[in-house]
């Protein structure tokens, strides 16, 4: 069930950011368990998604930045090919689906002078593109730090029958994971090594000093 609500939420965030409000989403049929399967697990949840989620955009943020940094400015303009984002422009969507996702859960303000339409082709400046990442990470991690754990369970009902701000937030996090990785390949096919593979590498290369 979690698996369609996860589809189903993907595609309805995809329109709220690309496209405005989204539309209803339709309840998946429940599948009858498999004959002779075990109880359902009733044990109560260990992973603690609020404290995991802030530390993911954190992470993700310090990642991000890192990448933008290490790319030089002529380079923001650069796509693999036509009809493909730039690299401006691939950040500059994690910046606003980082806007964008958090509005969703009713009761969390919108970012202050975020406008969508026309977002990710606002500037390729690569000062102002940073700017953007390091503001839009920190609202996510705002939205999300604001929230009670009991938060996570509220259902929000405009997205789908089974949908909860838990959701939300999962789906937040997992798009900017997803985007990371195709941070990573821009900046590789532009000569760039993300810095923290770099300082990895130069790290296992230093010689002990002597003694």
């Amino acid at each position: 069930m979690k698996t369609a609500l996860t589809s189903i939420l993907l595609l309805m965030a995809g329109c709220v950011i690309s496209a405005g409000t989204p539309p209803a989403a339709q309840k998946q049929p429940q599948e009858a368990a498999p004959q002779g399967s075990a109880a359902p697990d009733k044990t109560p949840p260990s992973y603690d998604m609020k404290p995991q989620a802030i530390l993911d955009l954190q992470q993700m943020q310090e990642k991000y930045v890192g990448l933008a940094q290490a790319i030089p400015a002529e380079k923001y303009t650069w796509r693999p090919s036509d009809g493909v984002r730039s690299v401006s422009e691939l950040l500059l969507h994690v910046s606003g689906a980082n806007y964008g996702y958090p509005p969703l859960m009713a009761g969390t303000a919108p970012p202050t002078g975020f406008q969508r339409e026309g977002f990710e082709k606002s500037t390729t400046e690569k000062a102002k593109v940073i700017e953007q990442l390091n503001k839009s990470f920190a609202y996510a991690i705002a939205s999300v730090q604001a929230m009670t754990n009991a938060d996570f369970a509220k259902p929000e009902k405009k997205l789908g029958p089974d949908a909860n701000d838990g959701d939300v937030i999962y789906l937040l996090v997992v798009h900017s994971h997803e985007h990371l990785g195709q941070s990573i390949a821009y900046a590789r096919e532009i000569g760039i090594v993300p810095p923290w593979t770099a300082a990895a590498a130069a790290k296992k290369d230093a010689k002990p000093a002597q003694e």
